[in-house]
């Protein structure tokens, strides 16, 4: 190796010192939460933004949407098995519920006055034990013009139920009431002078079967949901 070899590699040693100690200089006029965020920003760059959805609002009567304005909201539940107990929401609000403490075997009704939205009565009715069709037909009678009266069942429903109970319900709109049969889950919304749109869900029924049914003896639970305008005639 020559002499201007040699000076060379001086040269490039020093020149590497120096700029070790600049750095090391700099690194300290540097806060060490400024250094920090710089470090975490270097980081950052090249992952992909998070995207975040908006939770979703949650709609009267746990519906997946609102109901338009000037409408009820409302969603009927019958019971499901001996400790799923049958529900009737409206407007938000549970008419009857376990919760409540107003619901039982047989069935479950609530009536609501159309113009106003307010409940007036409910009341269920044993269906397997006891003499309640035509207390029952009595209380759908008793039900003034212009009222909203949602059924749904729990447990046994038709044991005891009479043809007059059913003509009574069937007067209400029911097309299913007179296939009800042992242990049939059904909901039904019916009405007094109020003439429903066609396209409304008002019935469902599902019966019991041992090859088909969810719980021991007893169908699944099933349910309607809808809203009702508030300017029928």
């Amino acid at each position: 190796m020559g002499a201007k070899d040699y000076l060379k590699g001086l040269l490039l040693i020093f020149a590497s010192i120096c700029s070790w100690y600049s750095g090391y200089q700099l690194a300290e006029l540097i806060p060490d939460e400024s250094l920090s965020k710089t470090v975490h920003t270097i980081m950052k760059i090249g992952e992909k933004p998070a995207i975040k959805f908006p939770i979703p609002k949650r709609q009267k009567c746990d519906h997946w949407t609102a109901c338009p304005p000037n409408t009820y909201a409302y969603r009927l539940l019958s019971g499901g098995g001996k400790n799923k107990y049958a529900k009737i929401c409206f407007e938000d609000e549970l008419l009857i519920s376990e919760e409540k403490g107003n619901v039982a075997r047989g069935i479950n009704i609530a009536i609501v006055n159309y113009k106003t939205g307010k409940l007036i009565h409910t009341q269920y009715f044993d269906m397997y034990e006891g003499d309640n069709s035509g207390p029952l037909t009595q209380f759908i009678k008793n039900a003034p013009q212009k009222s909203l009266i949602l059924m749904v069942t729990h447990d046994d429903g038709s044991s005891r139920l009479q043809n007059d109970a059913k003509n009574a319900i069937e007067d209400l709109g029911s097309k299913e009431i007179k296939n009800i049969r042992f242990r049939s889950s059904w909901v039904f919304l019916g009405g007094k002078g109020i003439d429903f749109p066609k396209d409304i869900q008002r019935e469902k029924i599902n019966h019991s079967d041992d090859t088909k049914n969810r719980y021991l003896g007893w169908p699944a639970e099933i349910q309607i949901e809808g809203c009702i305008p508030r300017n029928l005639s």
